[in-house]
């Protein structure tokens, strides 16, 4: 499988013919929906979700789905049929991967803020993208997906979810509010994770899972 990064917290996994994206929001590039017929969404905030981006493909595309909580539905009425709700202890199959929904609640900013519903997707029991939260999956996953900044996230919040999840290795998202040196200094400390292997990903770039 191979993951390419594009901007904040959206990645596209590609094997074989199979394409999906997760978090294509207003922050990340319009090309990484090219070719795509499924698409995964952690929550209806607009760095997460570009309606204006997923209307488009959706008009380019009948068989165009996009998987949200069930939540969220209600924020994106410009979706219509395109928009599939899904729920934490779901699985189902989008793109030809097995997709397993975790989490449910997006991680407190302040005084309960902002309160909505935020749900976790574990791709093919391999990769898995928390969106707003740092819910532990149940289940052990070999690549995770680790947010690097957000008004809900401090440092060590970030170390202690990698120890906590444990993967073999782990990729930084949600990190468009760091400049290159905001980069470079949450990396450096990502040393602190424990056994897993870390790297970054430049956008637009790929790797390989294993």
């Amino acid at each position: 499988m191979q993951l390419i990064k594009y901007g904040h917290a959206c990645v596209r996994l590609e094997a074989d013919d199979r394409v999906l994206v997760i978090d294509p929001g207003t922050f990340s590039e319009a090309e990484a929906l090219d070719g795509v017929d499924e698409v995964l969404v952690t929550h209806e905030h607009p760095d997460h979700l570009d309606i204006a981006k997923l209307v488009a493909a959706s008009q380019r595309n009948s068989a165009f789905r996009v998987y949200l909580p069930s939540a969220a539905i209600e924020s994106a009425p410009e979706l219509g049929g395109a928009a599939v709700a899904v729920d934490a202890g779901q699985r189902f199959t989008a793109a030809g991967f097995a997709v397993d929904v975790v989490g449910g609640a997006h991680a407190e900013i302040y005084d309960g803020l902002p309160g909505c519903a935020n749900v976790g997707f574990v791709v093919d029991g391999t990769v898995y993208h928390p969106g707003d939260s740092l819910f532990v999956p149940p289940s052990p996953v070999a690549t995770l997906l680790v947010p690097a900044a957000a008004p809900w996230l401090k440092l060590r919040e970030a170390l202690d979810f990698v120890r906590a999840v444990r993967p073999k290795q782990a990729f930084p998202i949600h990190d468009a509010t760091l400049n290159e040196l905001g980069q470079e200094y949450f990396d450096g400390w990502l040393d602190f994770k424990g056994g897993t292997e870390y790297a970054r990903i430049p956008v637009g770039e790929s790797v390989t899972i294993r």
